[in-house]
C-alpha cells in the first residue's frame, strides 16, 4: 500500500496512465516480492539446517560422552570388584595357611617319632665285655667270625624266609567252625604237633600300624614303628638304620627277593638282581601274579643254594583275598590251600644248614582289612622249621601251638634277634626284640647256658642302644629304684626279667612333643577366634538390595554425580586384614628363625608357628580398631544356640573314648534333634499351609538320616552292641546280591527328585532337562551297571567268559562315567548358560506389543551351580560301594540349602554310612582299581580319597548354595556380610535355609522368594521384561 500512494496523486495531476502499463508495473512488483521471499526462506531454510546440524552433533557428542562415562562407570565398579573380590579370598587364604601351620605343629609332636640313631653293629664289638662278665657258653669256633657266629654259635648258613601277606593266627590253628578261612591251611600246626624238633608255632604280634611296609621295618631292625611313617605306605624310603639286611650284605651274604616290591623300595641294591623277582603290591584285584611268581621262581633256588644265603619270598594272595573279598569267601579258601600246599613242598627241599621261616606280616579285621589295632589285624602268625631238630620247649604244655593268640605270643620284633644269632651276625644295633624260646631251648628243652646266652646278649644290646639313645636326645637317664636302668642291671643278671623290663621301656624308644603338640592347638585356637571376630561384622558391611534405589544410584553415576569417598573406601576390611597379618607375621617369623638358630634346636619351621602366632594377634588388633569385638560373637536364637551345640560338641567331644567311638550315633541323634526342633518350631508358622509343608519336610529330614543310618559298618569297640549291615556279612568286603538293586534305585528316582525341587522355581529350564534327566541319569545307571559288573566278576557269574573279560568291561565303563561327570560336567557347569528359558508372547493390556517373560530368573545362580555338586556326586557315587551310593543318594535327597553346619554334620554323618569308620582299616583300598588296571599317581591315591571323603566332598561342594539359592542375577552382596546378628547370625547361617519353615518367607508367587525347605522350591521363579 505504501508503494501504490505515490501513483494515485501522480493520476490527479496528470493524464490516466493505460491498464497494460499498470498490469507490468504489478507483475514486476509481485516478482520482486517472490523474489525477496524465495531469498528470505533460503536464507531461513541455510540458518535451520545449519542449527539442525549443530543440535544434532552436539546431541551424539553429549551420548558420546554419556557412553564414555557409563563405560568408565562400569570398568570401575568390575575393578572395584575385581579389588575387593582379590583381598577378601586373600584374607581366607590366610586364614587357611593359619590352619595349615597349626595343625603341621600339632602333628609335629603329636605323630610318634623315633630318633633314629646311626650306629650299626659290628661282629668284633659284642655289647658284652668279655672282661667285666663271664661267659655262659664255653668258646666255640670261629668266635667272633661271621662264619663261626660273632656273639653266639651259629645255628645255621642259610635262610628261607617267607611272607604270607596277612596270614592270620587263626588261619593256621584246628577251629571247629565252617568259616572259608579256617582249618584250610593245616600243615604250620601238623609239623609243629607231629615233629617238636623240627618245627613250632606261635602267635606273632604286630606292633600298630599295621601296614605292610611299616611292618617290614619292624621285622628287620627290630624297633617300634611310628605312625608317621603311614603316609609312605603307597611309596616307601629307604631304611637307613641298621637292620638285618644291612648286617648280612655287610658280611659279603647274598641275598635273593621274590614278590612284594615294597622290599625293592626298603632296600634297594641289596638283593641280586640276576635272581630277585619283584611284582606290583597294591594291586589288589589281582590275587595270583604274585604268589604264582614266587613259586615259580623259588624252587629252582632250592637246586642251587650255593648261589645265595638268603631268600625272601612275600606272597599277598591272601591279603589281597581280603581286601577284595574278606576272609569269609570260597577265594579265601582256595589262596589258603594253595599256601599251605606250597609250604609243604617247600619244606621237603630245606636241609639241615637252612632255616624255613614262615610268619605273617599282620593280620585281617572281619572285612579283610586291616592298618589299625584290633586284636585280628595284630594277630599274625609265625612257623619255624628245620630238618636238623633243634627246637626244644622248656615246658611239655608248649609242644602243642597256643590254640588262641592270647596264648604264649611273641613280639615280631622277637625275630630280629632270634634270625641274628641263629644266622651268626650281630644284633641290629636298634633292636628292641628278645630271642624266642624254642631256638635256643635245644632238643630236649633244658639247654639254659645256651638259652641265658642268647637272651644276655640281646639284653646286653638294648641296654647299650638305651644308653646311645639317652645321650643323642639329651635326657639324663633315672637311676632309682625301678628305673629303666636299675631294671637293666636286674636284666643282666637274671635273663627271666627282660620282658618286665623291655614292657617298662618301650616308652623311651617313641616320645610325644608337649611342647608342640600345645603350640599347634594354640595357632589352631587362636585362628577360629579370628575368624569368629571376622564373621561377627555386620551392620557397617550390610549390603541394601532394592531395584529402586539401584536405579537412581545408576542415574546419578550417569549425571556425573557419585558417593564421597567416607561413604565408599578403597581401603576395605579386608585389605587393612591381610596387610597387619603380612606385617605381624614378617617379625615373627624373623624371630623365631633366629631363636632356632641360636638354641641349636634345629626345629627350623618354629617361624612359621611364631609368624602365625604374631600375625593372628595383628590381625585381632586390626578388627579391634574397627569395632569388631567380641561383643557380637554370642548367638541371639535359638538356631545359633543349636550351631554353636553342636559345632563345639564335634570338636570337644573327640576327648572322649565313648565319643570317638560311637561317634556315628551321636550325628544321628544331633540330625533327629534338628528335625525334632524345626517340626515344633513350625507351629508357630501364620499360614496352615506352611505349618503342614514344615513339618513335612522335618518328618522327612530325619526319616531320610534314620533310613541312612542302616547303611553301617561297626568298629571292633562297637562290638557285640553294633550289627554291620554295610557289606555282604561280617566277615565280607562284597556286598549282598540285594544290595546291587540299590544303585539302579537310585538312578532312577534321585533326578526325578531333583526335578521336583527345581521346577516349583521355574529352574529346570535351559541346560537342566538335558543334564539332569538324561546325562545325569545315565551317569547313575552306568554306575549301577558297574557294580553289577564286578559283582559277577567277583562272583564268577560267568565261568566261560575269558579271563579278566568282566574286569576290562568294568574299568572302561568307570572310566567312561568319570570322563561323564567330571571332564563333561566339568566343561558344560563352565560353559553352560543359565537354566532359564526366555517366552514371548502378546501384551493383554498393549495388544500392539510383545510381552517376554524369563523363566528361572529368580534362581539362575542357583540353578546353574548345583550342576557342579551333581557331576561331584556322579562321581562319588561311582567309587562308592552299592550300600554307599544309596547313603549318598538320600544325602543328595534333602533341599541343597540345608545350612552349613548341618551340611557339616550330614558329610561327617554319611562318611559312616558310607562304610567308613575312624580306623585305618576302613579304609577301602580297592576303590583305586575301579576306572584302574594298577597304581597310577597321583590318581590311585586320589580316587581313594574321593571315596574315603565323598560326604564331606559333597557337604562342601553345596555350601556356596547358600549364597547361590534363589539369588537373582541383579542379586547385591554376594560376597561378604557374613552376619547380621554377630557370630550368632553366622552359626544362624547355618540353619537358615532349612529353618525357612520356621521363619523364614513362604511364597508362593514370583521373584526373589525365601529360604528354607519350602520358601526356597515353593516360588514360581519368573520375571517379565
Amino acid at each position: 500500500m505504501t508503494v501504490g500512494m505515490p501513483s494515485m496523486r501522480l493520476e490527479l495531476q496528470k493524464p490516466a496512465a493505460s491498464a497494460t502499463e499498470y498490469q507490468k508495473i504489478a507483475a514486476q512488483f509481485a516478482a520482486a516480492k517472490r523474489a525477496k521471499e524465495a531469498e528470505d526462506a533460503a536464507k531461513r531454510s541455510d540458518t535451520d539446517l545449519q542449527q539442525q546440524q549443530e543440535e544434532t552433533e552436539k546431541q551424539k557428542g553429549l551420548l558420546r560422552e554419556r557412553e564414555q562415562r557409563r563405560a568408565k562407570l562400569e570398568t570401575a565398579r568390575k575393578q572395584a570388584y575385581t579389588t575387593r573380590w582379590q583381598w577378601t579370598a586373600l584374607f581366607w587364604v590366610w586364614l587357611l595357611l593359619i590352619h595349615v601351620a597349626g595343625i603341621a605343629y600339632f602333628t609335629s609332636g603329636f605323630l610318634l617319632t623315633r630318633l633314629v640313631l646311626e650306629e650299626k653293629s659290628a661282629c668284633s664289638a659284642p655289647p658284652i665285655a668279655s672282661a667285666t662278665m663271664p661267659d655262659l657258653l664255653p668258646a666255640w669256633r670261629g668266635k667272633g667270625t661271621v662264619d663261626g657266629g660273632c656273639w653266639h654259635p651259629r645255628t645255621f648258613e642259610r635262610a628261607v624266609v617267607v611272607v604270607v601277606d596277612a596270614l592270620r593266627y587263626d588261619f593256621t590253628v584246628p577251629v571247629e567252625d565252617d568259616e572259608a578261612f579256617h582249618n584250610a591251611f593245616p600243615f604250620l600246626w601238623e609239623t609243629a604237633v607231629k615233629q617238636p624238633n623240627r618245627a613250632f608255632l606261635r602267635p606273632f604280634i604286630a606292633d600298630p600300624p599295621t601296614s605292610t611296609l611299616q611292618r617290614l621295618k619292624g621285622l628287620t631292625t627290630g624297633t617300634l614303628p611310628t605312625f608317621v611313617d603311614l603316609g609312605s605306605s603307597f611309596a616307601g624310603t629307604a631304611i637307613e638304620e641298621d637292620n638285618l639286611l644291612m648286617q648280612l650284605r655287610d658280611a659279603g651274604k647274598r641275598i635273593v627277593h621274590l614278590g612284594d616290591d615294597t622290599w625293592e623300595a626298603l632296600f634297594p641294591g641289596y638283593f641280586q638282581g640276576n635272581l630277585s623277582r619283584a611284582y606290583d603290591s597294591f594291586n589288589v584285584w589281582d590275587l595270583h601274579t604274585v604268589d604264582n611268581g614266587v613259586i615259580e621262581h623259588i624252587f629252582p633256588l632250592m637246586e642251587r643254594k650255593s648261589e645265595w644265603d638268603m631268600v625272601i619270598g612275600h606272597c599277598l594272595g591272601v591279603d589281597h583275598a581280603g581286601h577284595r573279598y574278606g576272609p569269609n569267601h570260597p577265594e579265601m579258601t582256595k589262596k589258603l590251600r594253595q599256601m599251605d600246599g606250597f609250604i609243604r613242598e617247600l619244606a621237603s627241599t630245606i636241609d639241615d644248614k637252612t632255616v624255613l621261616i614262615v610268619m605273617g606280616d599282620h593280620g585281617m579285621d572281619g572285612k579283610g582289612d586291616h592298618g589299625g589295632e584290633s586284636d585280628d589285624e595284630v594277630e599274625a602268625a609265625l612257623w619255624m622249621y628245620s630238618p636238623k631238630g633243634i627246637f626244644g620247649r622248656t615246658k611239655k604244655e608248649y609242644i602243642t601251638p597256643p590254640a588262641t593268640a592270647k596264648i604264649r605270643p611273641v613280639n615280631q620284633i622277637d625275630l630280629v634277634p632270634t634270625l641274628a644269632l641263629l644266622m651268626g651276625i650281630p644284633i641290629p644295633f636298634n633292636n628292641l626284640g628278645r630271642p624266642i624260646e624254642e631256638a635256643f631251648a635245644g632238643a630236649a628243652g633244658n639247654s639254659w647256658a645256651n638259652l641265658a646266652a642268647a637272651e644276655r646278649v640281646a639284653a646286653a644290646g638294648i641296654k647299650r642302644y638305651q644308653n646311645s639313645y639317652y645321650t643323642a636326645r639329651g635326657m639324663e637317664q633315672p637311676s632309682g629304684a625301678g628305673s629303666p636302668s636299675e631294671l637293666w642291671d636286674k636284666a643282666e643278671a637274671l635273663v627271666v626279667k627282660e620282658g618286665e623290663t623291655l614292657q617298662k621301656c618301650k616308652g623311651l624308644w617313641a616320645r610325644f612333643d608337649l611342647k608342640n603338640m600345645f603350640f599347634g592347638i594354640a595357632i589352631m585356637a587362636l585362628g577360629v577366634i579370628a575368624l569368629l571376630v571376622y564373621v561377627s561384622k555386620g551392620d557397617d558391611d550390610y549390603v541394601i538390595d532394592d531395584e529402586e534405589l539401584d536405579l537412581a544410584e545408576k542415574s546419578l553415576e550417569l549425571q556425573g554425580v557419585t558417593a564421597d569417598e567416607v561413604s565408599t573406601p578403597a581401603d576395605t576390611l579386608d585389605k587393612r586384614l591381610v596387610s597387619a597379618a603380612l606385617l605381624g607375621a614378617l617379625p615373627g617369623f624373623i624371630g623365631g628363625v633366629i631363636s632356632s638358630f641360636v638354641s641349636g634346636a634345629g626345629d627350623w619351621y618354629r617361624g612359621s608357628g611364631i609368624a602365625a602366632l604374631t600375625s593372628i594377634g595383628a590381625v585381632l588388633v586390626s578388627m579391634y580398631e574397627v569395632q569388631e569385638t567380641g561383643v557380637k560373637l554370642l548367638p541371639k536364637t535359638l538356631w545359633g544356640w543349636m550351631a554353636v551345640v553342636f559345632t563345639v560338641s564335634q570338636s570337644v567331644g573327640f576327648a572322649s573314648n565313648s565319643y570317638t567311638i560311637w561317634e556315628d550315633s551321636i550325628l544321628l541323634f544331633f540330625i533327629t534333634t534338628f528335625g525334632f526342633v524345626s517340626a515344633l518350631s513350625a507351629l508357630r508358622l501364620p499360614s496352615r499351609a506352611d505349618r503342614y509343608l514344615a513339618i513335612y519336610h522335618s518328618v522327612v529330614f530325619v526319616l531320610l538320616g534314620r533310613l541312612a543310618s542302616f547303611s553301617k559298618l561297626c568298629r571292633e569297640e562297637q562290638m557285640p552292641y553294633c550289627t554291620s549291615t554295610f557289606y555282604a556279612s561280617a566277615t565280607s568286603s562284597t556286598s549282598a546280591p540285594w544290595q546291587l538293586l540299590i544303585p539302579f534305585l537310585v538312578s532312577l528316582v534321585l533326578p526325578s527328585i531333583l526335578k521336583a525341587y527345581l521346577q516349583p522355581t521355574r529352574s529346570y529350564e535351559g541346560l537342566a532337562p538335558t543334564w539332569i534327566g538324561y546325562v545325569f541319569r545315565t551317569g547313575l545307571l552306568m554306575s549301577a551297571l558297574y557294580w553289577l559288573l564286578d559283582a559277577a566278576d567277583n562272583g564268577n557269574w560267568f565261568p566261560s567268559l575269558p579271563d579278566k573279560a568282566l574286569k576290562n568291561i568294568s574299568v572302561y565303563l568307570a572310566q567312561m562315567i568319570l570322563g561323564l561327570a567330571l571332564v563333561a560336567g566339568t566343561t558344560a557347569f563352565i560353559w553352560a548358560p543359565p537354566c532359564v528359558s526366555i517366552i514371548t508372547s502378546a501384551n493383554p493390556s498393549q495388544p500392539g506389543k510383545a510381552q517376554v517373560a524369563i523363566l528361572g530368573y529368580a534362581n539362575a545362580h542357583g540353578a546353574r551351580y548345583l550342576l557342579l555338586p551333581l557331576n561331584l556326586l556322579a562321581a562319588c557315587l561311582l567309587v562308592s560301594k552299592p550300600m554307599g551310593a544309596g547313603a549318598l543318594g538320600l544325602m543328595a535327597s534333602p533341599p541343597p540349602p540345608i545350612g552349613p553346619v548341618m551340611l557339616a554334620v550330614l558329610g561327617a554323618f554319611h562318611f559312616f554310612t558310607t562304610g567308613h569308620q575312624a580306623v585305618l582299616s576302613s579304609i577301602q583300598w580297592d576303590a583305586a582299581f575301579i576306572p584302574l588296571f594298577t597304581i597310577r599317581y597321583p590318581w590311585s591315591p586320589l580316587i581313594v580319597a574321593l571315596n574315603t571323603f565323598a560326604a564331606q566332598i559333597l557337604a562342601t561342594a553345596a555350601v556356596p548354595l547358600l549364597v547361590l539359592w534363589k539369588a537373582g542375577p541383579k542379586r547385591k552382596g554376594l560376597l561378604e556380610a557374613p552376619g547380621d546378628d554377630g557370630v550368632g547370625g553366622a552359626f544362624k547361617k547355618a540353619f537358615d535355609a532349612v529353618s525357612g519353615v520356621l521363619s523364614e518367607v513362604y511364597d508362593g508367587g514370583c521373584g526373589v522368594g525365601g529360604g528354607g525347605f519350602g520358601g526356597d522350591f515353593g516360588g514360581a521363579g519368573g520375571s517379565e521384561v
